[in-house]
């Protein structure tokens, strides 16, 4: 194989500028690095697709599959990520490189030597099957979640949650310690995820805790609102259509 094109898709421009230069080492020099969905999607509509991408998950306006929703890339893709063990186990299933931050050297030019040793025309991976594969099955739900806080990640585990709740286009962890943590998923997409017997999703805005009820009231129109230990944003209300699922719910 000749000269690789490569580009790197990462929202931490430190982190982009430290992929970089570990990259030039190798002797492979990307021709841009883009740090958004819409950055990416406005690329590749009008440049040549490279040979190879280091791509983020979690970018800073939404998760880097909807770029190929919008736009067919046919380049190879090793993911950055600092996604927890059930992501990982989906990406060595599937067969895809991936790199854990914070990239270490080794690790980045074994993958590298992976890449030059497959033929560059191997299609890309099936990102239905890896959405698939990043979605918990029954018997593997959501432990923890890893959040950003400025330059750091933190890990949330969920015996910490309170409640998961949407406020102004964002989705948010509240947890006991009376804190509140942005995460790139919608409700929607965390709800499956959720063990059933801990969580449940009392109205379109939230996703309570069983062990963080603290009290249960009677409410207008046949509905109940929850108290919370620590929360105090809007009320907690379960919609009346799901309060006879939720009286089942709490046994």
């Amino acid at each position: 194989m000749g000269v690789v094109r490569t580009l790197i898709v990462e929202d931490e421009k430190p982190a982009a500028r430290l992929l970089q230069r570990k990259l030039e080492k190798l002797g492979m020099a990307p021709e841009a690095m883009l740090h958004s969905v819409e950055e990416a999607v406005a690329w590749f509509e009008s440049n040549k697709h490279p040979d190879l991408i280091f791509l983020d998950i979690q970018l800073s306006d939404g998760l880097s599959f909807e770029i190929f929703e919008r736009v067919a890339v046919d380049s190879a893709i090793i993911f950055t990520t600092a996604y927890d063990e059930y992501a990982l186990k989906a990406f060595k299933l599937n067969s895809i490189d991936y790199l854990l931050k914070p990239i270490d050297e080794e690790e980045l030019e074994a993958a590298v030597d992976k890449f030059r040793s497959r033929n560059s025309n191997k299609p890309g991976p099936d990102l239905d099957d890896l959405r698939r594969l990043l979605s918990p099955g029954p018997e593997s739900y959501r432990k923890r979640f890893t959040v950003r806080i400025g330059q750091q990640l933190k890990i949330v585990p969920v015996e910490e949650i309170e409640c998961i709740y949407s406020e102004n286009k964002g989705t948010y962890l509240h947890t006991a310690d009376n804190r509140d943590y942005l995460i790139d998923q919608t409700l929607e997409s965390i709800e499956p995820e959720m063990d059933p017997s801990r969580f449940f999703r009392v109205s379109r805005k939230f996703i309570v805790a069983m062990p963080a009820i603290r009290e249960i009231q009677i409410y207008s129109n046949s509905r109940l609102k929850v108290i919370l230990p620590t929360y105090k944003g809007d009320e907690v209300i379960v919609a009346r259509e799901r309060v006879p699922d939720f009286k089942s719910w709490l046994g």
